[in-house]
């Protein structure tokens, strides 16, 4: 059979993504990509240590990076993300952005890290009070917290599972469990930390219950990546991802409504029902955006 009409595959961009050891979510993160785009993976060595402040350290140390970054331009990616959410901000602000400048010189590609993504993103929807969730233990919890507070956001609530191994096995009930207790401090949006906990299919429902714009690792990594080569993420009803969505459900085109049979006159018609009515990663800004565990 003559295929010679087909003129051989569209061209694509690439997207390279160093992900830590353990990550286990690879299918997720291409949920969010367009389809001229490709994710090009590769992952730290593996480190015999449960996810602990002391894993996060070992896996974002900067030559375990630059040698990441190296195997990936062999496929010449535009831009290059680590995605990882505690190795990123474990040395606060000022390591997050060691962290990107190490990766940009040794690929000599713009690069960026999960936790320079979340702020990006915070600054996108204009969050100054967020709630976190993490699938951490306490003390990685609250390294968290710090760099949030260091860059300008309140963090008024948090929850948090305590865990230290196959994160990615976590259910969507538990995400969301965790969800409704860490949002009564009344915050901006929720954020749900770490890239090896799954979120893409529970973000919209949340943002539908809770009322505010959810973010998750994941989400922003890509999301920030795509920007950065002038490409948007894709996603059903994300608040991040669709300026109409961060307004709520009556922002939304309404559907037609459907005909229906006029009610009988002894029963009385039903009433209507009724409706509920960044801050930057670093002082130069968004476009120096650069440079688990998760």
């Amino acid at each position: 059979m003559d295929v010679s009409f087909l003129g051989g595959p569209q061209p694509q961009r690439g997207i390279g993504v160093v992900a830590p050891f353990d990550f286990a979510l690879d299918r997720e993160l291409w949920r969010w990509v367009p389809d001229d785009v490709s994710l090009h993976l590769t992952r730290t060595p593996f480190v015999p240590v449960e996810v602990s402040l002391d894993l996060a350290r070992m896996v974002s140390e900067h030559e375990t990076l630059r040698e990441a970054v190296r195997a990936l331009t062999a496929v010449s990616p535009e831009v290059v993300a680590y995605a990882c959410t505690s190795g990123s901000f474990v040395g606060g602000m000022a390591g997050e952005r060691s962290m990107a400048a190490a990766m940009a010189a040794a690929g000599e590609v713009t690069s960026l890290t999960t936790s320079g993504a979340l702020l990006v993103a915070l600054r996108e929807l204009d969050v100054r009070r967020v709630a976190v969730i993490t699938p951490y233990t306490k003390s990685v919890t609250d390294s968290l917290e710090d760099y949030l507070h260091e860059a300008g956001v309140q963090v008024c609530g948090r929850s948090y599972l305590g865990l230290t191994r196959e994160i990615w096995r976590v259910p969507y009930r538990d995400v969301v469990e965790m969800a409704r207790q860490a949002v009564d401090g009344a915050p901006d949006a929720l954020f749900i930390s770490c890239t090896n906990l799954p979120t893409y299919d529970v973000i919209p429902q949340l943002e539908a219950e809770l009322r505010m714009p959810v973010i998750s690792a994941n989400q922003v990594t890509v999301w920030a990546a795509l920007r950065m080569i002038g490409k948007d993420a894709v996603g059903p009803y994300q608040a991040l991802l669709d300026p109409a969505a961060r307004r709520g459900p009556a922002s939304m085109t309404p559907m037609p409504p459907v005909p229906r049979t006029p009610p009988l006159a002894s029963v009385a018609p039903a009433a209507p029902e009724e409706r509920d009515p960044e801050v930057a990663s670093f002082a130069e800004g968004e476009e120096d955006l650069g440079g688990e565990v998760a």
